[in-house]
Parts: C-alpha cells; sequence; structure tokens
C-alpha cells in the first residue's frame, strides 16, 4: 500500500479540516494538501521519474517538506530525505550513492535541475501509484564506524507498522491534535507525521526553528501539541519554561529518545510540566519502532521500582520482538525482528548480511532485558557520540581531520556534556594548531559534527593489532 493513500482517504473524509501549519496559521487543509501532492507527482513523473526512483529533500523544516515528502510518494517515487544541516559534499555523496534523479532544496542556488522547495513544481494531477509494503518509501542516510554513509532502505509496510503501532505503544491522537516539528523532519520527527496523518491531526511548523521561548507560545496558540525531541532539547524547554513561569498547558505528549535521558532531568521535567512525557527507542533500521516506555509508568513515581523502570526504554512495541544476546538479565547485544526491520541496506550486501542474521536485526547496541520484559540500553552502538539528538559518528570525522597534512593520527570520542549530552573531542598526534583544524573540518562535514575540544598526544594507546584503545582514550579524557 501506497502511504499517500492516508492523504487521499484524508482529503475525502475531512477536506476542509485544518492540516499543514506554518505557526499558528493555517496554510492548507488536507485536500489542498492533497491537491498540490497529486500535482507536484505529476511534475515529477513529466520530469521522467518514475516509480522506484529516488528524489532528495535537503531543505529545513516547512509545511512544503511535507507536501513534497508526500508528492513523492504519490508519483510511487523514494523520498531521500537529508539533514538539512549537512555539508554539500556530504549531500553530494547520498545523492551519488543513493542515484537520486532529483533534488528538492530550499538552497537550489548553484545546483543545476534542483527543485526549490518554495515553488515546488504543479503539473497535471497524478493519480496514486500503487506500491506494494516491501516497496521502499525512504531512504534514510546512517552511519557505522567504517566510514561511509549507508541508506536504510525504510519500506511503505514498514511505516505502516511504525505508524499503527503508534497510539497503541507511544501515544493516543485524535484529529484535535497537532504535531509540532520541534525537531529535523529528515529524522524521527518527519517519520511521526505518519500517524498524525492518519489520524486526521495538524501538522504545525514552528517559524524559525527550535527556539525554546517562542516554542512554548505557539503551542499555547494552537493547543494538544505533541513533539518528538531529543533529551538536550526536552532540558533546553526546560530552562525557557521555568524563566517564564509557564507550565506549557499547550503540549500534551512530548515523546523522547535519540540519546540518554538522566534520571534527574526527568524528574525535573515531571515536576515542571507534569504528565506529558513518553520514551521510545528505535534505530533508523527499525525506525522509532523498538520499545516504548508508556506515559503512566513514567508520570507514576511512587510506583515500587519507579526509578528501574524509569531509567529503561521500556518494553516492546507490539510489532516487534526484542531479545538480548546474553543470560537473563545479563548485558548482550540487542536484537529485534519485525514488521518494522529494515529488508536492507541500500547497494551495500555485505553491510546488510551483517546487521540481518537468522532473522534478526542486530542493533550494535548493548542492553539487559529484565523478566518483566523491560530494556535498559547499557551502551550504544560501538564509537557512536550523539550530541543534541544528531548522531556523530567518529569515523566521518576522524576521516576529515586526517586530511590534514599536519595530522598524523586522529581519534574522536564523545565526552559528557551537560547541556548537548555530549560533545565531540578529537585526540591529535600532529602538529596542526586548533584553529587551522577548525577551518579545515568546517569546509568539510556539518557542523554540529566539528570537535568542540582537542587534545594533542605523542601518541594514540593501541593493542596488538594495531587498534585505537578509544576505552583508555575516554578513560583519560573523562568520557
Amino acid at each position: 500500500m501506497n502511504l499517500a493513500v492516508w492523504l487521499e482517504r484524508a482529503a475525502i473524509r475531512a477536506a476542509r479540516a485544518p492540516a499543514l501549519h506554518l505557526g499558528a496559521g493555517c496554510v492548507a487543509d488536507h485536500a489542498a494538501w492533497a491537491a498540490r501532492a497529486a500535482r507536484l507527482a505529476g511534475a515529477l513523473r513529466a520530469r521522467g521519474i518514475a516509480p522506484g526512483d529516488r528524489v532528495a529533500i535537503w531543505a529545513k523544516n516547512a509545511p512544503d517538506w511535507l507536501v513534497a515528502l508526500l508528492g513523492i510518494w504519490w508519483a510511487g517515487a523514494v523520498a531521500v530525505p537529508v539533514n538539512a544541516r549537512l555539508h554539500p559534499a556530504e549531500l553530494d555523496w547520498i545523492l551519488g550513492d543513493s542515484g537520486a534523479a532529483a533534488v528538492i532544496t530550499d538552497r537550489p542556488e548553484g545546483r543545476d535541475g534542483a527543485i526549490p522547495l518554495g515553488a515546488l513544481p504543479q503539473g497535471e494531477a497524478l493519480p496514486l501509484v500503487s506500491r506494494g509494503p516491501e516497496d521502499i518509501a525512504w531512504l534514510f542516510y546512517t552511519s557505522g564506524t567504517t566510514g561511509r554513509p549507508k541508506g536504510v532502505c525504510i519500506t511503505h509496510g514498514m511505516l505502516t507498522a511504525m505508524a499503527l503501532a503508534y497510539p497503541v505503544d507511544v501515544d493516543p491522537l485524535s484529529p484535535e491534535d497537532a504535531a509540532v516539528y520541534a525537531g529535523p523532519m529528515s529524522h524521527g520527527a518527519g517519520l511521526y507525521s505518519l500517524p498524525h496523518l492518519l489520524a486526521g491531526a495538524r501538522h504545525v511548523v514552528p517559524e524559525g526553528g527550535f527556539d525554546p521561548a517562542a516554542l512554548l507560545r505557539l503551542t499555547a496558540e494552537v493547543g494538544r501539541a505533541s513533539m518528538f525531541l531529543a533529551p538536550t532539547m526536552v532540558q533546553r524547554l526546560l530552562a525557557a519554561a521555568r524563566a517564564a513561569g509557564d507550565r506549557a498547558p499547550g503540549i500534551r505528549t512530548i515523546v523522547y529518545g535519540g540519546g540518554p535521558m538522566y534520571l534527574a532531568d526527568l524528574e525535573a521535567a515531571l515536576d515542571w510540566f507534569g504528565p506529558k512525557f513518553v520514551q521510545i527507542y528505535g534505530q533508523g533500521e527499525c525506525p522509532m519502532a523498538i520499545t516504548a516506555l508508556p506515559r503512566a509508568e513514567i508520570a507514576d513515581r511512587d510506583a515500587p521500582g519507579w526509578a528501574a523502570r524509569a531509567g529503561s526504554v521500556g518494553r516492546a512495541q507490539s510489532v516487534v520482538e526484542v531479545a538480548v544476546e546474553a543470560a537473563p538479565g545479563a548485558p548482550g547485544e540487542i536484537l529485534v525482528r519485525g514488521a518494522p526491520v529494515m529488508p536492507g541496506y541500500w547497494g551495500n550486501p555485505e553491510a546488510s548480511a551483517k546487521a540481518l542474521r537468522d532473522g534478526w536485526l542486530r542493533t550494535g547496541d548493548i542492553g539487559r532485558l529484565d523478566a518483566e520484559g523491560y530494556l535498559t540500553l547499557v551502551d550504544r552502538s560501538k564509537d557512536l557520540i550523539i550530541s543534541g539528538g544528531h548522531n556523530v559518528y567518529p569515523r566521518e570525522v576522524e576521516e576529515a581531520l586526517l586530511t590534514h597534512p599536519e595530522v598524523d593520527e586522529a581519534s574522536v570520542i564523545g565526552v559528557p556534556d551537560a547541556d548537548w549530552g555530549e560533545r565531540v573531542m578529537a585526540v591529535i598526534v600532529g602538529t596542526a594548531e586548533e584553529a587551522a583544524l577548525d577551518a579545515h573540518c568546517r569546509a568539510r562535514i556539518a557542523g554540529f559534527k566539528l570537535p568542540r575540544r582537542y587534545a594533542f598526544v605523542a601518541e594514540l594507546p593501541k593493542n596488538a593489532y594495531g587498534k585505537v584503545l578509544k576505552t583508555e582514550l575516554r578513560a583519560r579524557f573523562g568520557a
């Protein structure tokens, strides 16, 4: 089933219901949204884009971002959403790897054939193209510790399972609700547009990006707001709310994930905002759909064992099985299987075979599973750094550093940070100056990946096989 059919149906049953908002102002009802998506699909077809072709979206959050996404699907094509903060060189690699036939962007200057997001072409309305559950809907580019990003093949069936599980496992929805896109639509926030579309809810894009004070004012105006936030964003929102004496009555639900939420931070948020919180754990390879910890269990701090449960990531969502490759209660690699699990990586059979074995997705994360089914994360994927909700993969930063002529060796680790969860730290062997390294990296990788701290050493600690011992670096530099 083509996911765009949900928009086609919404345009019939709730044609005049408000759908897309910029700030508090409605810019399209469901009928107008569907009509624009169908005409964009017609324009894409006129450009020669066929079902299965890839179309990238490289843009900041905007109502037209959702028009573009649904228009791509309406045409039977595959969306390739790209973080708007990526460096153009990083975008170019993704475009090449995916074989994207076009890119829709809010920065079309200097890109031949780019489709401007703010002036999406409108051709003759195209009838909805049929797609099956196994057909790819979204190519999500993530990275491993081996360097270049990998494209996760997210199918229509995977996203259907995720969206149907949301009101059961995460948060019930109604047409009166509003999805507020405080995080990047190219990631989890955009994925959560689907259950809200299915419910006939509103889609609200804040003007000017994530501004905690402005977000509080906006949610007070729109009401019944739900949003996906990284833990660091929750902390910033809490600080702004306290400063304003605002308990955020317009926010109904905050789904948090994408990094560690420390227990003290969660308790502080509960004290101020009340029972608004739900936690999820997922990966691009099983998007937003591995486990969930529901609102009632987070809010009930008087329940026996609350601290242990609140420190977990909850229990398996209804559409998956979760296991830990270890004895009961012992730490081991987290495994998951079910309808939301990817069929593999785009054009990368070796990585697919490594991640998918015996019907299970090997997440690379380490956790403990207790007798009641609560999963507690012990460690993340081996070297992944999560800073402000953004994934930073050390190998990418190391490769950028190593192209500097005065860097002999480089190793990148994450160090704890009260505001961002983690900060990127580079340990360097060489004679380069920090300012030169900053400028060198800024020309090659996205700003959120830049090292915020440097250390210069005579040599990196290594084992007998010549592999850098990052555990020793973390211990030495307080990570």
